[in-house]
């Protein structure tokens, strides 16, 4: 088998582990949907609220797939809409206090499953896996011209 092919079929793998498993050690109590985790993980490393179309250009994805992704999070009262802090015309959307506390929240919660997974690692191990998965993205963030930002 290529080396390639090994690659894809384990991605293939990790992809449908569903988000490291629903209550795999995760918080139990209204577990936060995937796209919510990825939307408000978006804003907030961005540093800054964002428009309907920065989101789009970010996400490569369509405007009205947005538009109800931030309409069910301003539902939840994950975030809010806001006039744009620099006088633009698009409102943009920011995290409230508690998409903020979610957020926070959920990250640990998978960090969590994530610590019992490779428990057995060495460190050397886990700081190698990051990196190469780090590498991965970005060598798909540069094919796609869409980067995410890093802390």
């Amino acid at each position: 088998m290529r080396p390639t092919a090994e690659v894809e079929y384990e991605q293939l793998l990790l992809s449908r582990h569903g988000y490291l498993g629903r209550g795999g050690g995760r918080r139990q109590d209204g577990l936060m949907d995937r796209s919510a985790y990825v939307l408000l993980s978006r804003i907030h490393i961005q540093g800054a609220p964002m428009s309907i179309g920065e989101l789009s250009e970010a996400f490569g994805l369509d405007a009205s797939t947005l538009n109800r992704q931030t309409a069910a999070a301003t539902r939840a009262g994950l975030i809010e809409r806001i006039p744009d802090p620099a006088g633009g015309m698009a409102r943009k959307f920011r995290l409230t206090a508690e998409g903020e506390r979610q957020l926070a929240e959920e990250r640990e919660g998978l960090i969590t499953s994530l610590d019992r997974i490779m428990r057995d690692w060495p460190e050397e191990d886990i700081a190698a896996f990051a990196s190469y998965l780090r590498r991965f993205n970005t060598d798909i963030e540069r094919l796609s011209g869409r980067s995410w930002p890093r802390p």
